[in-house]
């Protein structure tokens, strides 16, 4: 079991930056992926970015230009700095991390809520 926890969210307003945290309990160097999902109340979640240990990122098309992931191989921990934040980013952020034990390995965070106000 691969444990993670998220940090960071809160009430921000529209245009206001904030940085999430996730802290993985081994070294973020042995796993596969690691991700940030976001859901939206009455959404589907939704991908927001990943890196690789070789700290390759990908970005979900839409919100690439203002949200940048980042490890620390140091720390253990995978950052997502969310800039110009609008209302519709308003939804609970989780941290995933796919691949330690097999590549099938997939786990989540408790989530870190991120709120947009107008």
């Amino acid at each position: 079991q691969v444990r993670l926890v998220e940090s960071g969210g809160g009430l921000v307003q529209a245009g206001e930056s904030l940085s999430l945290e996730c802290i993985v309990d081994r070294a973020i160097s042995a796993i596969d992926i690691m991700a940030w999902y976001r859901q939206a109340p009455g959404k589907q979640r939704e991908f927001v970015a990943s890196i690789t240990p070789g700290f390759v990122t990908n970005y979900s098309d839409s919100l690439k230009g203002r949200f940048t992931i980042s490890g620390d191989n140091a720390k253990n921990t995978i950052n997502l700095q969310m800039n110009s934040l609008k209302p519709e980013d308003t939804a609970v952020y989780y941290c995933n991390a796919v691949g330690y034990y097999s590549s099938d390995d997939d786990y989540w965070g408790q989530g870190t809520q991120v709120t947009v106000s107008s």
